[in-house]
């Protein structure tokens, strides 16, 4: 179901869930996924080959018993449009990309764990933590979604993918391209979340100390409650899906508070598929090296009033060699709905020069 949200976890620039969060598996500081992983199927739920679809259906089945809501606007040359959050998939095509329409077909879809597609996780029942912990990694973490793109690239008969990713969606954007650089013609990247070092080099990265200085004295002591509940790693097994997607939202109103959002078509939020990003991820990686592999042409957006620093954008410029940083004036997080007309230019700029 469709509905104006101002739920956005915002790419969720989220070093403090690692960095304070304290759970038993973070003892060790040792990520569980890295790039490569996807390439060699290690870490996988799935073989990356996607299994028979179903005839009929409005679904990608990307592996037995997931399946990937989607939708597509435009006619031409293939964009894959990768949502940030993390979890937080559109519900409408981005009206800043009409003009683009003629030229190219843009595919929307709603990553696994999130909007309508499938939701594997209730509730985990007792079992061992750290299983637990490898088990959500293997179903929604980054390994999962990367391969995703990887299957999606396959069912669309590509050889090559333009992505497009915006804030959580840019980092997966471009893990896909350090995976498979072969199969990029390009990425565009639109305020790319601040998660390509760890711990960040930024003092100011910190999203929720950032809202928390924003917010006004009276809503301090209800902000400090609420952080309390959600860096709870140590019963984070004991929730279920609709708590961990109640306390997302949760957090998406206080950002809402200190920030001015644009009002953007969002889905429901993820649940368990935020937490096995942040498990993927662990405490320390720097992913930069990687990126260097990546001989496709890059651009990346940063709108000049976003709550992410400038220097975290265009840190994903400086790991790609070929990459292109634009900002974009009076716009935020959401530069293509905050200037539409400006994000439209730079992008047919870029597409045009990749044709």
């Amino acid at each position: 179901m469709k509905r104006k949200s101002i739920m956005v976890l915002v790419g969720l620039l989220v070093a403090a869930v690692v960095l304070l969060g304290g759970g038993f598996w973070y003892m060790s500081t040792q990520p569980l996924y890295a790039p490569g992983m996807v390439r060699r199927e290690q870490g996988l739920s799935a073989p990356l080959a996607p299994p028979p679809q179903v005839d009929g259906s409005a679904t990608w089945r990307v592996e037995p018993g997931i399946e990937l809501a989607h939708f597509a606007a435009g006619e031409g040359r293939t964009v894959i449009v990768v949502h940030g959050g993390p979890g937080i998939p559109f519900t409408a095509p981005l009206h800043a990309l009409d003009p683009l329409t003629t030229a190219y077909r843009f595919h929307y879809y709603d990553q696994r764990g999130s909007g309508e597609s499938t939701r594997p996780f209730d509730r985990f029942e007792g079992g061992n933590p750290y299983n637990n912990m490898q088990a959500l990694d293997r179903a929604l973490g980054f390994g999962a979604q990367v391969a995703d793109i990887e299957r999606i690239r396959r069912l669309l008969g590509e050889d090559k993918l333009i992505l497009l990713g915006h804030s959580w969606g840019g980092l997966l954007a471009s893990l896909y391209a350090a995976e498979f650089p072969e199969h990029v013609d390009g990425l565009i990247l639109v305020s790319p979340a601040n998660m390509l070092v760890m711990p960040q080099p930024e003092e100011e990265s910190d999203l929720f100390a950032s809202v928390r200085d924003r917010l006004p004295a009276n809503r301090q002591a209800e902000f400090a409650s609420f952080m309390d509940e959600y860096m709870d790693f140590a019963s984070l097994f004991e929730k279920s899906e609709d708590e961990l997607v109640a306390l997302n939202e949760r957090f998406g109103e206080f950002y809402a508070a200190v920030v001015d959002l644009p009002a953007v078509e969002q889905g429901r939020p993820g649940g368990w598929m935020v937490w096995a990003q942040y498990i993927s991820m662990g405490q320390r990686h720097d992913y930069r090296k990687a990126l260097a592999a990546v001989e496709a042409p890059v651009l990346v957006l940063h709108g000049l009033d976003d709550l992410q620093s400038e220097q975290a954008s265009r840190m994903y410029a400086e790991a790609f060699p070929h990459a292109t940083f634009e900002t974009i004036a009076d716009a935020g997080h959401f530069s293509f709905e905050e200037q539409p007309r400006a994000f439209a230019g730079l992008v047919q700029a870029f597409l045009d020069d990749l044709d």
